[in-house]
């Protein structure tokens, strides 16, 4: 599966989702790196096919408004280390990448993922 991880997460997310067989950039990747707008973002993800990670809630609305992204990946934990972070989307790999196989809006809270229909 193909990802892009937002500015508000870490760079090693993106790193880690790589480590488990998948390909992930990181806003740091994009030439603008992490001053790449909201608008740049979707282009870029709706190009490449990816799914965007992030914890901002103006892609939800975009999302919801407008179809973009294509597929959503909504991390709200609220302010977390990124160990935690990271053990986290560990323990909720598998079940991550199947729902977002069959769903466009997912997200990750501290109990659960939650798919949105």
């Amino acid at each position: 599966m193909k990802f892009l991880v937002d500015a508000q997460l870490p760079r090693r997310l993106a790193h880690q989702l790589n480590a488990l067989g998948h390909d992930a950039v990181h806003t740091l990747d994009l030439p603008a790196g992490n001053q790449t707008s909201d608008a740049d973002i979707l282009v870029h993800a709706r190009q490449s096919g990816r799914v965007v990670i992030t914890k901002d809630s103006d892609f939800v609305t975009s999302f919801l408004l407008c179809g973009e992204p294509k597929q959503l990946l909504l991390v709200s934990t609220g302010n977390l280390p990124n160990a935690e972070l990271e053990a986290m989307f560990t323990a909720n790999h598998e079940a991550m990448v199947n729902a977002l196989a069959e769903n466009a809006f997912v997200e990750l809270n501290r109990t659960r993922l939650v798919i949105h229909a």
